[in-house]
C-alpha cells in the first residue's frame, strides 16, 4: 500500500514536471514567435515610412516573405503581386520553383487551388490537411509534397494588392492563431504596398514635371534666341550713327524693358542738307510694338525722302496743306515737304493694318542747321522741351492726334528757332511714368527740376537725367522702355 501510494505521488510528480517543461518549452515557443512577429512588423513600419525604387521594393518584400515563413513555421513561402487589373505583376518566393508553375497558380481554370479560392473569396484560406480539403489541388510532377497550407490576401480597401501564402509537409501547421497574426501582417504589408505605389506616381509626377520643365526650358533657350535676334535688328533699326553737324550737338539713349522695345528715335539727313529727327513710342509693349517700331520708322524715312524708292512719289509742296500751317509761325516752307510723311504713314496703318489697333505717338521735326529753324509735327506725344541758359523756354506741344489710329488725321504743322546754347529734348512717358520700389512715380516735376538746372552738353544733360532716373528705380522692375534724345545748338564763340 505504501509503496503503491509512494508510485503514485512519484508519477504525480512527473506528471506535475511535464506540465511545467511544456509551459516553458510553450513559453519559449511564444517568446521566439513574439520576438519574430516584433521584427517583421517593425521591418514592414519602417518600410511604410520609407520611399522605396523598384528595387528595394522588391528586396524588403522578399525579407518579408523570408520573416513571416519564420514567424509561421512554414517551410515555404511566396507572395503575387497584383494591378488594378487583377493581373500579377509580381512574384517573391522563398526558394526556386518553377517559373512555369507560376502563371497557372492564379489561374480562374483552377478554383481548386488555395491561393485562386483566395483571389476569388477575398479571405483568409486555412488548410491543415491538404488531403482533406477539396481547395487544394494537387500539380502533377509536383516535387514538393504539401500537407499545411495557409493563403492570406493583401487588401487595401476592396482592391487586391497580392497575396502570401505559407506551405508546410506536415498536416496541421497553421493554427487560427496563426492565419490572425499573418492577416494583421498583410494589413502592414498592404500599406507598404500603397506607400510604394503612392511614391511610384509621385515620381512619375516628377518626372513628367521633369520632362515638362526641360521642354520649357529648351523652348525659353530657344524663345531667347529668337528674342535676342528680334533684338539684334531693332537695334539695327535704330540709326547705328547719328550725324555729326558743325555747331550742332546730337546725343540719345535707349533702355528697352523687354528684349525688343516699341520706342525709337531716329536722326537722318534729308535732301537739301536737313536733319530730320523723330522720337516715338508705338502703343504696347514686346514682339508687336516692336515689329510696329520697325514698320513705323521705315514709312517716316522712306515717304519723308530719305529713304529714295522708283514709283514713289512725294506730294508737292502746296497739296492739302489748306489750314494746317499758320502763316504767323511757319515762315520757312522748304521742309514741309517731308513732314507729309506723318500723314501718309498714318494712312498706310490705319488702312492695312487697322485690324492690329496699333498706333504710336510721335514727334518728327525737320530741322535747318544753317539757321536753327525746327519744323515740326507733335501727333500726341510728349512735349519736347526746349532749354536755354534759365532753364525750360518752350513746349512744343501735341499737334494732332497719334498716328495710325484713323485715316485722314490732319496734322498741324508748328515751326521754332533753335537759338545758339539751346537745348531741344524729347522723351517718352517711359521716363516720367518709372517707378521707384515704393511705387512712386519719377514725374514730370521731378524731370522738370533737372531740366531747369543749366545743361553745357545735351549728352551731360540725359547723362544727368539717367542717374537720377536710375537711382530713383533703384532694384524694382521697368515696366515701359526709356528713351530720350536732345539736340542742341552750340554758342558761337
Amino acid at each position: 500500500m505504501i509503496e503503491n501510494n509512494h508510485q503514485s505521488k512519484e508519477e504525480q510528480l512527473i506528471a506535475e514536471l511535464e506540465v511545467v517543461r511544456r509551459e516553458v518549452a510553450g513559453l519559449k515557443t511564444e517568446k521566439a514567435a513574439f520576438e519574430t512577429q516584433t521584427e517583421l512588423l517593425e521591418h514592414l513600419v519602417a518600410m511604410a515610412r520609407c520611399s522605396f525604387c523598384e528595387e528595394m521594393l522588391k528586396a524588403t518584400l522578399q525579407e518579408t516573405v523570408h520573416v513571416s515563413s519564420k514567424l509561421s513555421g512554414a517551410e515555404k513561402g511566396s507572395l503575387f503581386l497584383f494591378n488594378s487589373n487583377g493581373v500579377v505583376t509580381d512574384s517573391i518566393l522563398t526558394q526556386e520553383e518553377d517559373a512555369c508553375q507560376i502563371g497557372s497558380i492564379l489561374d480562374k481554370g483552377l478554383p481548386g487551388w488555395l491561393a485562386g479560392w483566395v483571389f476569388h473569396h477575398r479571405k483568409v484560406g486555412l488548410i491543415t490537411d491538404t488531403e482533406t480539403d477539396d481547395r487544394w489541388l494537387i500539380q502533377p510532377n509536383q516535387p514538393y509534397s504539401v500537407r499545411s497550407a495557409l493563403a492570406v490576401p493583401i487588401l487595401r480597401d476592396d482592391e487586391l494588392l497580392g497575396i502570401i501564402t505559407l506551405l508546410h509537409q506536415e498536416p496541421g501547421q497553421f493554427s487560427p492563431e496563426t492565419a490572425y497574426l499573418m492577416e494583421v501582417t498583410a494589413q502592414q504589408i498592404a500599406l507598404v504596398l500603397e506607400n510604394a505605389r503612392l511614391y511610384r506616381k509621385l515620381e512619375e509626377s516628377y518626372q513628367s514635371l521633369n520632362n515638362a520643365k526641360q521642354a520649357i526650358e529648351a523652348y525659353s533657350e530657344a524663345l531667347d534666341s529668337e528674342l535676342e535676334k528680334g533684338r539684334q535688328i531693332q537695334r539695327d533699326f535704330l540709326p547705328r550713327e547719328i550725324p555729326q553737324l558743325p555747331n550742332w550737338e546730337i546725343a540719345a539713349c535707349f533702355y528697352p524693358a523687354r528684349q525688343v522695345a516699341g520706342d525709337f528715335y531716329d536722326a537722318f539727313m534729308l535732301p537739301g542738307d536737313y536733319l530730320g529727327i523723330v522720337i516715338a513710342d508705338v502703343c504696347d509693349k514686346g514682339v508687336g510694338a516692336a515689329l510696329f517700331m520697325a514698320l513705323f520708322r521705315s514709312l517716316i524715312r522712306v515717304f519723308s525722302g530719305q529713304t529714295k524708292l522708283d514709283g514713289l512719289s512725294i506730294i508737292g509742296r502746296d497739296e492739302g496743306l489748306d489750314g494746317l500751317i499758320d502763316p504767323l509761325v511757319v515762315t520757312d516752307f522748304n521742309q514741309i515737304n517731308a513732314l507729309k510723311a506723318v500723314a501718309l504713314t498714318n494712312n498706310y496703318i490705319a488702312q492695312e493694318h487697322s485690324e492690329m489697333n496699333m498706333f504710336a505717338t510721335l514727334f518728327f521735326g525737320v530741322l535747318n542747321p544753317a539757321n536753327g529753324c525746327l519744323t515740326y509735327i507733335n501727333a500726341g506725344h510728349e512735349p519736347l522741351l526746349i532749354i536755354g541758359d534759365s532753364g525750360v523756354k518752350k513746349s512744343l506741344k501735341s499737334t494732332g492726334l497719334v498716328v495710325g489710329i484713323m485715316p485722314n488725321i490732319k496734322f498741324k504743322i508748328q515751326q521754332v528757332h533753335l537759338e545758339p546754347g539751346d537745348i531741344l529734348i524729347g522723351y517718352t512717358d517711359g521716363v516720367t511714368e518709372a517707378r521707384a520700389p515704393s511705387r512712386e512715380f519719377f514725374s514730370n516735376k521731378r524731370l522738370l527740376s533737372l531740366l531747369n538746372q543749366k545743361a553745357f552738353s545735351a549728352s551731360g544733360l540725359l547723362e544727368d537725367i539717367k542717374t537720377n532716373l536710375f537711382t530713383h528705380i533703384d532694384n524694382a522692375q521697368q515696366f515701359d522702355d526709356i528713351t530720350m534724345l536732345a539736340v542742341r545748338r552750340m554758342s558761337i564763340t
